[in-house]
């Protein structure tokens, strides 16, 4: 695979690290399934629709639901959340719950442990780099992973930059039929 140019190119210094670009959705499933405590942390960005009309909310919820992750609802979600039936896990703000991922002691957002995968989704993008530099630099203990459908340099796995939102919606629909493939 070539290298991707992440959205926000200003002052992204990823270092000897980057993201390890993942296009197959099968895949991303299985880093998903094989995690013990996953989180998925999402934002305002989701609240925008596909072009058939269909929020990009609708996608997490039903990837959280299919895999069985807790949800963090950060900014204006909850209330979309809320609306579309599903009580969130947890309601942090982006810097208050990558603050919180940093220590290895937090029992996370069920008080069952902390988390060992977190996935971003709908977080804009110098936003989600920055916390996800953060978590890279000061979270060993995870591993992160972003379903935007542009490159973040910072997390573990990353999708590429979609051009066309088709395959992007096509990428999410995939990866919500894998998870619920029994193993």
């Amino acid at each position: 695979m070539s290298a991707v140019l992440p959205r926000h190119r200003v002052n992204v210094l990823t270092g000897t690290k980057s993201a390890r670009l993942i296009e197959d959705a099968a895949e991303y499933a299985d880093f998903i399934k094989k995690a013990k405590r996953p989180l998925l942390v999402i934002g305002p960005l989701l609240l925008a629709s596909t072009a058939d009309g269909k929020l990009l909310l609708e996608y997490a919820l039903d990837i959280a639901k299919a895999a069985g992750i807790p949800i963090c609802a950060t900014a204006q979600t909850k209330g979309k959340v809320v609306e579309l039936g599903v009580k969130p896990d947890s309601v942090y703000d982006v810097v208050e719950i990558a603050n919180a991922l940093k220590d290895p002691e937090w029992q996370g957002v069920k008080k069952e442990g902390n988390h060992d995968l977190v996935i971003l989704f709908g977080i804009r993008s110098d936003l989600g780099n920055q916390s996800l530099s953060t978590l890279k630099h000061f979270a060993p203990h995870l591993k992160t992973m972003t379903l935007c459908k542009h490159y973040f340099p910072h997390a573990n796995y990353s999708l590429p930059n979609f051009k066309k939102d088709a395959k992007w919606q096509e990428f999410l629909e995939s990866l919500i039929a894998n998870l619920k493939k029994g193993d």
